[in-house]
């Protein structure tokens, strides 16, 4: 098996594990890990791949939990924002660099996708970094705001567990809904981007990343599975606080060129 194979499945395997009791979801820390070995636009629908599958188990661990009146005021004004999240990642992925530089004896190109996600990554790593963004709350009213910030980014960058908490964490749900609203939310943004990343998979074949794909979601059902066993027992602030420390440094390196 190739390194990347088990790179990738390993962050597939922690990552479905903080999931369940962190701000950030799989896409989070996989995207990243993604693009070492593919371009961005590719990375982030390949993590869509994997992370929709994940959801869709997930849905059979906690998805009855979902509450179904904020299913429609967060769900349905995420699905929709979501499209064009996704079609805004595909229109930056075709433009020309930013600019380019020369570092380490050799030109570095800066393109618009990398730079934005990079953008994006680090605004969501201080999410779980900063006090003040980490405890951000919003009123049960924001739902539908909430709801369609959150499809936008997760459609253009794959990342939207961070917003979506911060709006869904003052609904009155009971953490058992919590849970279970925010896979069935993120199950359909999934599906809804996926349909608009499938114009660039049919530029490169998913079936040249099959076994990949299906390792990494194996990796990442196996993770959910403890995730949800540990669900009741542990908190990983101080894991969550690492992972986002090392996804700024990784966000600068591809915001820099470097990935």
């Amino acid at each position: 098996m190739e390194l990347e194979y088990v790179i990738i499945s390993l962050a597939a395997f922690a990552t479905a594990v903080l999931t369940f009791f962190s701000g950030f979801g799989l896409g989070t820390l996989l995207t990243p890990v993604m693009m070492l070995y593919f371009p961005a636009e590719l990375a982030i629908a390949l993590t869509g791949v994997v992370h929709f599958f994940n959801n869709l188990f997930k849905l059979t661990l906690v998805g009855r939990q979902a509450n179904g009146g904020v299913l429609l005021r967060f769900g349905i004004p995420a699905v929709v924002f979501a499209l064009p999240g996704a079609w805004l990642l595909l229109r930056l992925s075709s433009m020309a660099p930013l600019f380019s530089y020369t570092a380490f004896g050799r030109t570095i190109a800066v393109y618009p996708v990398k730079f934005t996600v990079a953008l994006l990554l680090i605004f969501f790593a201080l999410m779980d970094l900063v006090p003040a963004l980490r405890n951000l709350q919003f009123g049960a009213g924001k739902l539908p705001l909430g709801g369609a910030l959150s499809g936008f980014f997760g459609g253009l960058s794959g990342n939207q567990g961070a917003l979506r908490s911060a709006f869904l964490i003052r609904a009155g749900l009971s953490k058992e809904a919590f849970i279970g609203t925010a896979v069935v939310v993120s199950a359909f943004v999934d599906f809804t981007r996926l349909g608009v990343y499938a114009t660039r998979l049919k530029a490169v074949p998913l079936q040249d990343n099959l076994i990949l794909v299906l390792c990494a979601t194996g990796a990442a059902i196996a993770g959910a599975l403890l995730g949800n066993r540990l669900l009741k027992k542990v908190t990983l602030h101080f894991v969550q606080v690492v992972v986002a420390v090392l996804l700024i440094v990784v966000s600068l390196a591809l915001g820099a060129g470097w990935l």
